[in-house]
């Protein structure tokens, strides 16, 4: 099983700038992210990373994206609602957790960030 002190390893292989929060709770405030967790929660590592406020008014064109990029374009996580914020969250096991899927988390979230977010960010402004 795989310890918190591994999952630092990581991180700081990776060279991201991090804070350790507590709890087994780290937020990555570099490489493009200003508020990326990761957790170690019980037998999983969950990723997670507010997108942005969800819009007052005329969601379904939000939530229709949304899913469609679930369906076509992620490879490890997903968009999600989360109370009133569009977030992004993936998940793993944290057993047999090794640097190079938690490097293909980092770089999805990454990459699904600036690829999507311009044109999930015309949504905020249909209100």
């Amino acid at each position: 099983m795989k310890t918190r002190e591994d999952i630092e390893s990581y991180l700081l292989r990776l060279g991201v700038t991090y804070e350790d929060l507590g709890h087994n709770v780290w937020r990555i405030k570099d490489n493009g992210f200003e508020n990326l967790l990761i957790s170690a929660a019980g037998p999983v590592v969950v990723f997670r990373l507010k997108v942005m406020d969800l819009p007052p008014v005329q969601r379904e064109p939000l939530y229709e994206t949304l899913l469609k990029l679930n369906a076509r374009e992620m490879v490890y996580g997903t968009f999600g609602i989360d109370g009133h914020a569009v977030v992004l969250t993936a998940s793993l096991p944290l057993e047999d957790l090794d640097f190079s899927e938690l490097q293909a988390v980092v770089d999805d979230m990454g990459m699904a960030i600036s690829k999507h977010y311009p044109a999930l960010s015309k949504f905020r402004t249909a209100a």
